[in-house]
């Protein structure tokens, strides 16, 4: 079973959507109980990062998150998702923590020529070709993107993609039993859909 942390996220339907067609046989688990006893973990988000952590602490799933990805089983943030692994956030002046899987924080677009919030569709470089979750998918696929933060880890190594947009950022990680994406799988169509059964076929 892939617990499906659902703590309000407004793409968890969509999210839970896609990884059904991939093959998965998903819950929403909106708090901790069942989630130790999973074999996967994706934490969606979509809007602001205070509002994730805050209700993830509110629905004591913040914890259980952290607990989860310290057994080894895969686990896959998306978007927010993603940006809630690291330690913090500048987003409106952010007081929240975040998880602090990684190091690093979370930053926003510079003021360049390109328009913030990014939305729609770019190429995704591979750093790590070799990440069980981009198996069967080819550097510089498009993926959906609909952000105007993005983390900026201080681990270099734990770098599976780069996307360019005004700047060059990290749009996915992968260490251990832990993977993320800034860009969202479950709007990527035939490339999305191959990444989320990548990871479905990780249980």
């Amino acid at each position: 079973m892939i617990a499906l942390l659902d703590y309000g996220a407004g793409n968890v339907r969509s999210v839970q959507k896609a990884l059904t067609a991939a093959g998965g046989d998903v819950q929403l688990v909106p708090n901790p109980g069942t989630v130790a006893q999973a074999d996967a973990v994706v934490l969606p988000g979509v809007g602001a990062f205070d509002d994730c952590i805050n209700a993830m602490q509110r629905q004591e799933l913040f914890e259980a998150a952290r607990a989860f990805v310290s057994t080894g089983k895969p686990f896959l943030g998306i978007c927010v998702g993603y940006q809630a692994l690291f330690e913090k956030s500048e987003e409106f002046n952010s007081c929240a923590a975040g998880l602090g899987i990684f190091e690093g924080s979370v930053v926003r677009f510079p003021d360049t020529e390109v328009k913030v919030p990014q939305i729609g569709w770019n190429e995704v470089q591979f750093s790590k070709p070799d990440c069980p979750i981009l198996q069967g998918i080819e550097s510089g696929s498009h993926f959906y993107f609909v952000h105007s933060y993005y983390p900026q880890p201080k681990d270099e190594s734990i770098v599976a993609t780069r996307t360019e947009y005004g700047v060059d950022f990290v749009s996915a990680v992968w260490r251990d039993n832990v993977f993320a994406t800034q860009f969202h799988p479950e709007k990527s169509q035939k490339v999305g859909l191959q990444l989320l059964t990548n990871f479905v076929n990780l249980i």
